[in-house]
């Protein structure tokens, strides 16, 4: 038994999505802003209940919110007409309100899941339960929020009032439904279940299936005793400081969570047992001595306290006496230490130590306490919760969720941990690899190395979609990476290449605002340059994937996929047309072809050099998909005009990021010094007098095998010139274009936070 999948509708931006998990790992990932944390507190909102999920009207979708306030406006109507009738009915709000489908793929276990089974013809099928967050009872909700409506006002039409205060003075509560709610919300809201069809899913594919207008609420949780759900929060409070003000601020410290390990699981006193016996006589032996030690000495202070006339008469007798538990040792700053030395000699207080590691500590010892809570480990298979009266059996699932667990860790750490948290969560005799009883591990991150230690097929990548209508707000869509590329059978060609190229280089692709992929390693060193020219590039987060050209198309599945804005920074690299198929220096009217994959297999799909040169900037840009708003744009080396004698300009087209580099500062390299390549294009463009010697010096020089372009850069970032080096034009072009991108996208966050207020 285990959960499918997820459906999450109407919460905050996710309008209507649906998350796989994995059968054992399972991570949220996507850039700022798109939908993480929402999915994240949909989950610990409908499945857990603490006091962080308590809900709020800004859970609802933003886009609903008129809807709520059109009906609290139909509400004031003395009569309705049929299709207003509909618009205030369970099944309309139904429709607007948050909801969370779970969807279980279980075993003919009737006896379990006697409460969820839809039909009896139900046989080894999904079982799907319903939370929504809908109206207790509609005829209250209406009645009272009209009260409180028109008592306002009332004192707004009040003459007195209106002419002592101005309009904007008197800001009462409520001027809508939607403000009544905003304060009300858990008074007339709750989670209610409801059991959906498996036999439905297939016909209704991209929406969720709607309740029919006979389906009836559970009186109880139908997922209680399946689901057992723990969740790590991403606040996590350490104290650590010694300039803390609140001495007893201990949330979260390593100590106080042995405490409530040791209440669950080992205390003596809770439900004593015969193997208890002894640690309890202990404590009352060191009671009674306790006591009798108090007694003599506050002897004195009693007596000299009766001659100022207390107790007197009527006053009770003051009396000394302990009550000590075990717990007790544990409950104070020195209760846990950290060894220096190996014999103990040498011991600092848990402050002392690091956040990180007080944060990795803290974190593996919640997850053991959870594995023995569900497994009833110790005390906790003796005694229920109130909650759990009368439920016996280990619930089959156990689902955890952990919030940015990267917080103070280290990269390798991070990584340590991913790996093993879930070896963790299953080391127990009955557990293992035992798939009676199933974990499920969901965790949100940031952290582009706790993906790169993880699984490709576990990550789910958060996206944001432009809505249709201008009035609604980007929602955000899930994207499964098992789904990214074309299934035939086994793993394609296409999809090893990129998880691998991912694993040895970086992840951040999948939290960065857009991406850009460039050539080769000069390419990379030198673009930091480059885009600190632009302000909205060098504020945002910016991917940077070196990969040859020949391989950037590879790439291409994962990024319409993802729908980031994009930005391929490839060479024209001329190649001649015939058989042999040799490099060549650029030229019009000469059949050459090039040999970018990029150029000739994604954009924009053509390998003639005479296209590629005369094709316009606007024609190098490509919607990603047609879901989105997002585009990927291609650059490349284009025609650029120098003065090789006086006046005189002529045009020169270059191959590669090296030449075009060399053109556009033809100036700077007659007197830039320096070794290796810089020295080579200096005297080149120093002694070449014509386009064709030109040209063909500076092929020749970058034809050279031994030539190091890495180098090349490195000696320009240590080189006098550095701050006047210009990039070139293609790279400037590009870069202006994604710069247009970002900022068009941050307007539209900016639009949607407006909306939101």
């Amino acid at each position: 038994m285990k959960i499918k999948y997820m459906e999450i509708q109407n919460f905050r931006r996710l309008k209507n999505c649906k998350i796989e998990l994995g059968d054992k790992n399972t991570l949220f990932v996507g850039a700022n802003n798109s939908g993480k944390t929402s999915a994240m507190n949909a989950l610990v909102k409908f499945l857990t209940k603490t006091k962080t999920s308590m809900f709020t009207i800004n859970d609802f979708t933003v886009s609903n919110w008129n809807t709520i306030i059109d009906i609290g406006k139909i509400l004031l109507k003395e009569e309705l007409k049929e299709d207003e009738k509909k618009k205030i009915t369970l099944s309309a709000w139904q429709k607007i309100i948050p909801s969370l489908d779970v969807w279980i793929e279980a075993r003919n276990d009737i006896n379990l899941l006697r409460t969820v089974i839809p039909t009896l013809e139900w046989e080894n099928k999904l079982i799907g339960v319903r939370m929504n967050l809908e109206p207790i009872d509609l005829n209250k909700l209406y009645k009272d929020f009209l009260k409180a409506l028109r008592a306002a006002e009332t004192i707004r039409a009040d003459k007195d009032n209106s002419e002592k205060y101005s309009s904007e003075e008197i800001n009462l509560w409520p001027v809508n439904l939607l403000d009544f709610l905003e304060r009300k919300l858990d008074k007339y809201f709750a989670v209610t279940y409801y059991t959906l069809d498996p036999d439905l899913i297939d016909k209704v594919k991209d929406i969720p299936q709607e309740l029919s207008d006979m389906a009836l609420p559970k009186k109880h949780n139908p997922l209680k005793g399946i689901i057992k759900v723990n969740l790590i929060p991403a606040q996590r409070d350490f104290l650590n400081s010694d300039f803390d003000s609140n001495a007893n601020n201990k949330k979260g410290k390593l100590s106080e969570q042995l405490q409530e390990y040791y209440k669950e699981h080992l205390d003596p006193e809770k439900i004593p047992t015969k193997n208890d016996k002894e640690a309890i006589l202990a404590i009352r032996k060191a009671e009674k001595t306790f006591d009798d030690k108090l007694v003599a000495g506050f002897e004195n202070a009693i007596k000299e306290l009766e001659t100022l006339g207390y107790p007197g008469v009527a006053n009770p007798q003051i009396t000394i006496s302990t009550k000590l538990s075990l717990i007790d040792g544990l409950d104070h700053k020195s209760a846990v230490k950290y060894s220096l030395t190996n014999d103990g000699t040498l011991e600092l207080p848990e402050k002392y130590n690091g956040l990180g590691y007080q944060n990795l500590i803290s974190m593996v010892f919640k997850l053991m306490s959870f594995r023995d809570s569900w497994m009833k480990v110790g005390k906790a298979s003796d005694e229920a919760d109130d909650e759990d009266e009368g439920i016996e059996q280990i619930e089959p699932i156990h689902l955890v969720l952990i919030e940015e667990p990267e917080a103070h860790l280290h990269a390798q750490v991070q990584q340590v941990f991913i790996k093993q948290a879930y070896k963790v969560l299953r080391n127990h005799s009955e557990l293992g690899d035992s798939d009676e009883y199933v974990t499920q591990l969901v965790i949100s991150t940031h952290s582009s190395y706790i993906v790169h230690a993880a699984e490709f097929m576990d990550l789910r990548y958060f996206k944001r979609i432009r809505p249709k209508d201008s009035k609604d707000i980007p929602i955000s869509v899930i994207v499964n990476m098992s789904d990214v590329f074309e299934k035939k059978g086994e793993i394609n060609s296409t999809e090893r290449f990129v998880v691998r190229y991912l694993k040895t280089t970086h992840c951040d692709l999948f939290f960065a605002d857009a991406v850009i992929l460039i050539e080769g390693a000069a390419e990379r060193i030198l673009m930091p340059k480059f885009i600190e020219k632009f302000e909205v590039l060098n504020s945002c987060y910016i991917s940077l994937l070196e990969i040859n050209g020949s391989h950037a198309h590879r790439l291409r599945p994962l990024i319409e996929k993802l729908g980031i804005t994009c930005l391929i920074i490839t060479d024209l690299d001329a190649i001649s047309s015939n058989e042999v198929r040799k490099s060549v220096i650029p030229q019009r009217r000469k059949g050459q072809i090039s040999n970018s994959s990029t150029l000739k297999n994604w954009i924009p799909g053509n390998e003639d050099i005479d296209f590629l040169l005369n094709l316009e900037e606007t024609d190098k840009a490509v919607l990603l998909n047609k879901d989105g708003d997002s585009f990927v744009r291609v650059a490349y080396q284009t025609p650029i005009k120098i003065s090789l004698l006086g006046k005189r300009k002529v045009e020169m087209l270059s191959n590669t990021f090296e030449d075009a580099l060399v053109y556009k500062n033809f100036d700077l390299f007659k007197t830039m010094k320096g070794t290796g390549l810089i020295k080579r294009f200096n005297s080149a463009v120093i002694t070449c007098n014509s386009k064709t010697r030109l040209s063909k010096k500076i092929f020749e020089i970058l034809k050279d095998k031994n030539i190091r372009k890495a180098e090349f850069a490195l000696d320009l970032l240590f080189s006098d010139e550095y701050d006047n080096i210009k990039m070139p034009d293609y790279i400037e072009k590009g870069l202006g274009w994604l710069e247009e991108q970002l900022k068009r996208k941050r307007e539209q966050l900016l639009q949607e936070e407006t909306i939101c207020e």
